[in-house]
């Protein structure tokens, strides 16, 4: 580490970087929300008319760090990729960071950004009213740190984005099988057609011989309750995985033996908030802000088919409001059980594989963040 420099972040970083963006021309526009603490690259959902003023700007490459609390807190620090003509903008509440041409390496400027300490730091600066505090640039920008040469922030960025890379694939992938899984849905219960065929309508009904609509109510089953694990006491590591109604699929993990939620068979979980509909089909701990889980009763409607019929129940138009009450009252397709069983049996593998692969997104995170302090402050000597 002899040729390691003793700098401040602000001399190896443009902070924040020039971006120039037309006025009333169309750009890639990311929101808050859109950061998932724990990966690395955020692409953007949606475009908006830059009208001169009113977000932050970044090109492909930069890093996004959210310096609003609870955000900051939250770990909301990413890459942005995949935006239209390489330019676009976002929330104000970001810090932009990218590297300097012949100075630094803007993926390992990223990885910097990730460490806890530098997130300590940042977080160490914030001023304002009770739950809009925000991280001071100054004092950021006035963050020591000890700086390796070029080539090995390359080599350093590399080790780590081998992980990310790896963990991104495998998003991919995950993503990939719930299309198939949604496109067979599709297929069969809003065309008719199953493994190719049209089936047979039944002329009073609309629908095919045998089938019927009912109420989402009068299919769920009793579910035995357990003490749901409040955000406060959801933790990083532990043996029982907890799943709440945010974005991320795992929201983190407890200890608490007697939360634990085994039925014996996959549960869905539905967010009375956020409306958002999760299968899981492994044991875990219930989150405890708005969170409902749903089986069903009837063998005609088995899981896989029942959180896909809910997946296809549009409540948007409720809002604010919670919607367990407006989801219940919705009617879903009931088709004969040979089908039912029929699609179960040709579904179930993509979610067993699914699950393999979000464990596997596990270890690759428990690695990568082993790694990540070890090698930015030096302790792992990567010319050996």
């Amino acid at each position: 580490m002899n040729d390691w420099e003793l700098t401040k972040f602000k001399h190896k970083v443009q902070f924040p970087p020039k971006v120039v963006l037309e006025k009333g021309k169309e750009y890639s526009f990311i929101p808050m929300e859109n950061l998932d603490s724990g990966f690395k690259y955020v692409s953007p959902e949606q475009v908006k008319i830059w009208n001169g003023t009113g977000g932050a700007k970044f090109e492909n490459g930069d890093t996004l760090f959210a310096r609003i609390t609870p955000c900051l807190q939250n770990g909301k620090i990413c890459q942005v990729k995949g935006l239209s003509d390489g330019k676009g903008f976002g929330s104000t509440e970001f810090f932009i960071f990218r590297g300097i041409d012949g100075i630094s390496d803007t993926d390992f400027i990223y990885y910097v950004a990730q460490t806890d300490e530098f997130r300590k730091y940042a977080i160490g600066s914030m001023v304002g009213a009770s739950g809009r505090q925000r991280a001071d640039a100054t004092y950021v920008g006035n963050y020591e740190l000890i700086f390796p040469p070029l080539p090995t922030q390359k080599r350093i960025a590399s080790i780590l984005s081998a992980y990310d890379d790896l963990i991104e694939n495998n998003l991919k992938r995950i993503k990939l099988l719930e299309e198939l899984a949604q496109r067979t849905y599709e297929e069969w219960f809003v065309k008719f057609r199953v493994n190719g065929e049209q089936l047979a309508m039944d002329e009073g009904t609309g629908l095919p011989v045998g089938w019927e609509n009912v109420k989402v109510n009068i299919l769920l089953k009793k579910i035995k309750s357990t003490p749901k694990i409040p955000s406060s006491e959801i933790v990083d590591e532990g043996s029982i995985p907890v799943i709440d109604q945010s974005r991320d699929f795992i929201a983190g993990f407890t200890n608490e033996k007697n939360s634990l939620v085994d039925e014996g068979e996959a549960i869905i979980l539905f967010g009375d908030h956020t409306r958002i509909i999760k299968y899981i089909n492994f044991p875990f701990a219930r989150g405890a802000d708005g969170t409902q889980l749903i089986s069903s009763n009837n063998k005609r409607m088995p899981q896989i088919l029942f959180y896909h019929s809910l997946l296809n129940i549009d409540l948007s138009n409720y809002h604010y409001a919670r919607h367990f009450k407006y989801l219940k009252d919705s009617e879903v397709l009931l088709p004969v059980e040979e089908i039912a069983k029929d699609y179960e049996r040709k579904c179930e593998p993509f979610f067993d594989q699914i699950n393999i692969l979000r464990s596997q997104i596990k270890l690759l995170k428990q690695s990568r963040d082993i790694l990540l302090p070890r090698l930015i402050n030096g302790t792992i000597n990567i010319e050996s």
